[in-house]
């Protein structure tokens, strides 16, 4: 005989790998059993996602400008200063001992507070003494209440360069002509101006994960 058609007696071994292959089954058949009975089982009661405040999703501005007004027809007479003022003659401005600016009770609304001293807490700095339903610029040149920009340029001018080149401000409506026209915010649709610096305002929530995090049971949902 040939020793190479010799082979070894595996018939021990043959019935253990068997007796393996047959545990290993069994136990993949007895995990896939316990997932799928897990996976009917009740899920998870999860904290209820509360829906964001409306606040956080307006997208008009916080104040609006004389424009604004006209617009939506809204009552003007605010800005009807002649219903008090004697025209031709300029309301007189009175200081206090420290040269600030003394606010008269019928404006006691206005808050001062252009800039980080106060050379420019003075009325006639924007307001036109001699017709006050204008406003004037630092060249003397006089404009409507509905041209914020020009007014504010005449001392902000890279801040306006920057609000015409749309790197400054808000921009809303369509980049494509054909479908809208772009609407612009001006100067006093987010500054106060008596008071520019905006005020801080409440951050929006986080984003929430997207199923949620598991409910204790004081904060589970109730069943339904």
């Amino acid at each position: 005989m040939n020793p190479l058609d010799q082979r070894p007696d595996d018939g021990g071994n043959g019935v253990r790998t068997r007796y393996w292959l047959a545990g290993l089954t069994a136990g993949f058949l007895g995990l896939a059993a316990f997932f799928l009975a897990t996976a009917k089982s009740q899920p998870v009661a999860r904290v209820a996602i509360p829906l964001v405040d409306v606040k956080f999703l307006a997208t008009t501005p916080w104040r609006q400008t004389y424009a604004d007004l006209v617009r939506a027809k809204e009552d003007l007479s605010d800005y009807d200063c002649y219903a008090c003022h004697e025209q031709k003659k300029p309301p007189v401005i009175r200081f206090d001992a420290a040269g600030k600016v003394l606010v008269p009770k019928e404006h006691a609304n206005i808050v001062m507070g252009h800039g980080l001293h106060d050379r420019n807490n003075l009325c006639y700095n924007c307001h036109n003494e001699q017709n006050l339903t204008t406003l004037q610029v630092r060249d003397g040149n006089v404009v409507k209440f509905d041209n914020i920009p020009t007014l504010c340029g005449s001392c902000h001018g890279p801040t306006l360069r920057d609000w015409e080149a749309g790197a400054h401000g808000r921009t809303s409506g369509y980049w494509d002509r054909e479908l809208g026209e772009p609407t612009r915010l001006v100067c006093a649709n987010c500054h106060n101006p008596h008071a520019p610096r905006i005020p801080t305002r409440e951050p929006a929530p986080p984003p929430h994960l997207l199923h949620g995090n598991p409910a204790t049971p004081e904060t589970a949902e109730p069943a339904h």
